[in-house]
């Protein structure tokens, strides 16, 4: 899988609009990546996902060892990102654009969306338990709000498939 894979073709320009969502290991994620999907279906949008690797710079200092990090974080990543990408699928009926990045995740987010001006909208699920709603959530939508050049949708992670239905 590349870094960057997928094409956005459609709209004006050349190019779909697309619905970007950060893939982790949260369970409020299947909630983000139905809503997104189910939007781009009724709006001829697109789904890209971004999976951010944490560790880079714990890779630089190990030589080899680093090396085997990276690949072993790399793999996990493309793995997540498969499973995410099949959901949004069979949701959207299209194959998502998909996205591997090292480094900070609100940093990489960031560069992201400043990068693909093709992103008009960043869509995330927040934690509804006791905790708060998430520390990427927490992050952007606090002190990162003013970084962001698209709306930041945060969605309910305890949302049925009704719910989700009725508001994309």
């Amino acid at each position: 899988m590349s870094e960057e894979a997928g094409a956005n073709t459609g709209t004006a320009g050349g190019r779909k609009r697309v619905l970007l969502c950060v893939v982790d290991e949260t369970e409020e994620l299947g909630v983000a990546i139905e809503f997104a999907a189910l939007r781009a279906k009724r709006h001829n949008s697109r789904v890209a996902l971004l999976y951010v690797i944490n560790q880079a710079a714990e890779f630089q200092h190990w030589g080899t060892v680093g090396d085997l990090m990276r690949e072993e974080a790399r793999n996990e990543a493309e793995r997540h990102l498969q499973r995410a990408a099949a959901q949004a699928q069979r949701w959207s009926g299209q194959v998502p654009v998909l996205y591997i990045r090292e480094g900070s995740s609100s940093d990489e987010l960031i560069k992201l969306i400043n990068e693909d001006h093709s992103i008009s909208i960043l869509i995330l699920a927040a934690n509804t338990g006791p905790q708060g709603p998430g520390p990427l959530v927490t992050a952007l939508a606090g002190k990162y709000i003013g970084r962001l050049r698209v709306p930041l949708v945060v969605v309910p992670g305890n949302l049925s498939d009704e719910a989700l239905d009725f508001l994309a």
